[in-house]
């Protein structure tokens, strides 16, 4: 009986899937570049950028 190699992607893709929720964000066109250029500036991945200032506006509400 073969041994099943370790796939990196499926145990990554399922991790995602079990922790993390997900959504669609619509925006007008060109407001993902900016967000993009923010979050580069920042040092974070677009995704922390956009959690990051939700949190902060949900803070403050």
């Amino acid at each position: 009986m073969q041994k099943e190699e370790f796939n990196q992607i499926k145990y990554q893709n399922e991790f995602k899937k079990k922790n993390y929720d997900r959504f669609e964000l619509v925006m007008p066109k060109g407001q993902k570049e900016v967000i993009k250029q923010r979050a580069k500036a920042a040092g974070q991945s677009i995704s922390e950028y956009i959690n990051t200032a939700i949190a902060e506006k949900m803070a403050k509400d």
